[in-house]
């Protein structure tokens, strides 16, 4: 008996044509999603660190309690070997030149700021400069506005409670300075160790001290499972995600660069599926001859499960050889497009994803088919009959789409994500069906003749089994390419929606009841009105269904809504960026109910009917949840979590009034009039968000790209890789051809439209289940609205047909520059 290792040494199966192919499929699915892992990881990285400045740290530890963060607490940061920096904050008046003016202080010590800089400028009339360090001991650095406010220059002296401080420049910007209504006021800045002596901070004061780190995420999250345990309610622990201006951009950059790896992983997986079925189809006669030499079924799938792991080992080391360095190319390129250093960090996680597809491509795709041949006697396969049955081929499709599943969720780690692709491509299946049906149906009444287009609608029914295989890989590479353009544009467009050239940049807080029609008056006798102003209510909410609302809900859930006062109000419209996801808005002039917040809904566990106790000053208030809604936070207006109907018992309670509007650089001499005018109202300029939120969605916009770039390269190779799976049985016909006289312009012009008629197919099929994918994921993944893309998507079927009718004159080559002769003598 002959042992299946001694009949076919692995080191001769380089020399097969199939093996080779297989092999070039796995190089290239394990260098597509590496090279999209580590680079995703890369820009993710990249993208939180460039973020991280709104904090001026990793990580912020914030003390609202009035008292200093535990010594101890900073000695095991220290210990841990991470950065940190102390801060305190606090409001006061000031004085100076007989004037008095509220400020909101930010005093900071000698490490400040960890991430970021500040933006400085020594005099109204010199540049700024952009400084890694704060004031030091005796100094003080103003908002400008403080300057005309205070009658003050460069150089004067303030005094900051019993503190005389110099003023040595202007603070333009904070790294940190996001949007707070701890931070009314215009900001100063001082040294922290200059706060003792103003005799401001005792006892009992209203102030926050805050604590920032910042070092690698694992050592940050290692001191935070040591630190979580001691916070009490008055702690809150923020990393850059948890703002919520941000936040939704970040969110979504992350949850595109994943889709982006898991359409890298599904197009991984469709090359390795054309190649090895090829394959395996392909070793029938060669499964025959070792039967008949005595080998046992267990040893011809021993044998090959040797081989597809071998293979897979070197497809895995080629294609790594290939993403390392294409990757630390990219990261060069993004270094100069994001003009900032760009750490080149081997983030080993990012690799398991492309090493895993590999190995389950393999086994899910390759290994069924041929472990199936062990079972069919020799004679039959000798007769080139395979021996399956349709049931066990459908067993095939099952174990293969389990493991495709399985790979996207692993990657991922969306659910959202993966049914949407998933359904899309299921829905594609199901319409190929019926096309498969309708097709050989009109291709079977189409007869011969010398004509291009006879020729070519004749091979489609001729090779109607890989024409079906084809369009249907054709299809499903289209989609998954398209549906990445698509949700692309979609992301852009609502991002560029959300901040557009005139997004308001400054807020105006704590307006009077009576000077609401004085403030929208002055803005729109400047050219500025104000869109909407809305009553704002400061409450807490204290009971559930009435119980306590923090025996109520999760003890282990640290909900930092509950730990301050929230910003209620009553509207009669629903806000145009809001979206209900539950219940119904208040009828017209409603007097009951409360619409909450869908994310705070989420984390209290709040459903329709419940009842909320609400506790103002001294006032209780109890509503019952009619509606829940979306807020888009990232839109620079006024959002609440709590919004009553116009006629609730709220309005009954004491309010100020709230707005935002856009207000260009040039023009804010007019803030100092209006502070003149309205000097109880409080201005806030969010300016820097905005253009902190820009830069990251530019930044996100240059990863999308590279990510879509190196998707539709891959889509081209799996085109290819499927393309050139047929060479051999058109190689054959085309000499066969060309030896009956056939010319050579008859032969480029049949195989051109027969590919054409494919990717015309292929593309109107992969089209239509995109936009169905793009639904999905817009409306459950991304929380976008859906519209249909018929700009983008018309071009890509003619695009398809295009470039299929390329492939298909690429594969033609060998047989219009080889004698006919000598190219079946090969072929045999």
């Amino acid at each position: 008996m002959v042992t299946a290792g001694k009949m076919l040494p692995v080191s001769r199966d380089i020399r097969e044509r199939d093996v080779r192919v297989l092999i070039l499929a796995l190089v290239v699915a394990v260098a597509t999603v590496a090279t999209i892992g580590l680079f995703a990881s890369l820009l993710q990285r990249t993208l939180v660190t460039s973020a991280s400045a709104f904090l001026a740290a990793d990580r912020q530890l914030e003390a609202e309690n009035g008292r200093p963060i535990p010594e101890a607490w900073w000695q095991e940061a220290e210990a841990r070997q991470l950065e940190t920096a102390r801060m305190v904050e606090f409001s006061t008046m000031v004085f100076s030149n007989e004037r008095f003016q509220l400020v909101s202080v930010k005093a900071v010590d000698e490490d400040y700021p960890l991430r970021g800089t500040v933006e400085f400028q020594p005099h109204p009339d010199q540049a700024r400069a952009q400084l890694s360090h704060g004031p030091g001991p005796g100094e003080v650095w103003l908002n400008p506005r403080l300057l005309r406010l205070l009658a003050l220059d460069i150089g004067d002296n303030v005094d900051v409670g019993d503190l005389t401080l110099t003023v040595t420049g202007l603070l333009i910007r904070e790294p940190d300075g996001g949007f707070g209504m701890s931070s009314l006021a215009p900001r100063i800045m001082m040294h922290a160790d200059d706060v003792p002596a103003t005799g401001v901070v005792r006892e009992g004061s209203r102030v926050e001290f805050v604590g920032l780190f910042a070092g690698p995420e694992p050592a940050l999250d290692d001191y935070y499972r040591w630190l979580e345990p001691q916070l009490q309610p008055s702690h809150e622990w923020k990393s850059v995600k948890d703002g919520q201006a941000l936040s939704r951009s970040l969110e979504r950059a992350e949850r595109f660069l994943n889709l982006g790896g898991s359409l890298a992983v599904l197009l991984a997986a469709v090359a390795v599926a054309v190649a090895s079925r090829e394959y395996a189809l392909g070793q029938r006669d060669t499964v025959a001859l070792l039967k008949t030499l005595g080998v046992t079924g267990s040893g011809i799938a021993s044998m090959y499960l040797r081989k597809l792991l071998a293979w897979g080992v070197v497809g895995c080391l080629a294609g790594l050889a290939i993403a390392l360095p294409l990757v630390w190319l990219l990261s060069y390129l993004l270094a100069s497009l994001l003009e900032r250093p760009v750490d080149y960090v081997l983030d080993a996680h990012a690799l398991l994803p492309a090493l895993l597809t590999a190995l389950v491509a393999l086994l899910g795709f390759a290994y069924p088919p041929i472990r199936r041949l062990r079972r069919v006697a020799a004679m039959r396969v000798l007769r080139s009959d395979p021996g399956e049955s349709s049931w066990r081929a459908s067993g095939d499709i099952v174990i293969a789409g389990l493991a495709v599943f399985g790979l996207v969720w692993f990657y991922a780690g969306e659910p959202m994500m993966v049914l949407g692709l998933l359904a899309g491509a299921l829905l594609l299946l199901s319409v190929l069906a019926v096309v498969a049906w309708l097709l050989i149906a009109a291709l079977r009444k189409v007869a011969g003749g010398a004509s291009a287009w006879r020729l070519a609608l004749v091979a489609l029914y001729r090779h109607r089994h890989s024409t079906l295989s084809q369009i249907s890989v054709f299809a499903m590479t289209i989609m998954l390419a398209t549906t990445l353009v698509l949700v692309r544009s979609s992301l852009l467009d609502d991002w560029q929606g959300q901040l557009p050239v005139d997004a308001p940049n400054h807020f105006l807080i704590n307006i009077a009841p009576t000077d609401v029609t004085a403030v929208a008056d002055f803005w729109q006798q400047r050219g500025y009105p104000l869109e909407s102003l809305y009553p704002m209510v400061r409450g807490r909410l204290t009971e559930l269904n009435g119980q306590p609302v923090r025996e109520a809900v999760s003890k282990d859930a640290r909900i930092n809504a509950l730990n301050r006062e929230l910003n209620l109000t009553w509207m009669g419209d629903m806000p145009e960026d809001n979206r209900l996801v539950a219940g119904r808005w208040f009828e017209a002039n409603g007097a009951a109910g409360v619409s909450v917040e869908a994310e705070l809904a989420e984390k209290l566990g709040l459903k329709l009917g419940d009842r909320l106790g609400f506790t103002v000053g001294s006032e209780t208030l109890t509503e019952t949840v009619t509606s829940i809604r979306t807020v888009q936070w990232d839109s620079m207006k006024p959002n609440f979590y709590m919004a009553f109907p116009p006629a609730s018992a709220l309005r009954a309670m004491p309010a100020t009034w709230i707005t935002s509007f856009y207000l260009p650089a040039a023009d804010k001499n007019h803030l100092n009039e209006f502070a003149a005018r309205f000097p109880t109202v409080s201005v806030l300029e969010v300016d820097h968000i905005i253009e902190r939120i820009r830069d990251i969605v530019r930044q996100v916009t240059q990863a999308i790209e590279a990510i879509l770039a190196l998707i539709l390269a891959a889509a081209l190779v799996v085109m290819a890789a499927v393309v050139s799976a047929t060479l051999r049985d058109r190689q054959r016909e085309g000499a066969l051809l060309r030896t009956l006289g056939g010319e050579q312009s008859l032969l480029v012009r049949s195989t051109m439209l027969e590919f054409a008629v494919l990717g015309l197919i292929a593309g109107v099929l992969g089209v239509a289940a995109a936009e169905c994918a793009v639904w999905a994921l817009q409306q459950k993944l991304f929380d976008g609205g859906f519209r249909w893309h018929w700009l983008v998507v018309l071009p890509v079927p003619l695009m398809s047909a295009l470039l299929l009718a390329l492939f298909g004159r690429w594969q033609l080559a060998p047989v219009l520059s080889v004698s006919p002769m000598l190219l079946l003598r090969r072929l045999e």
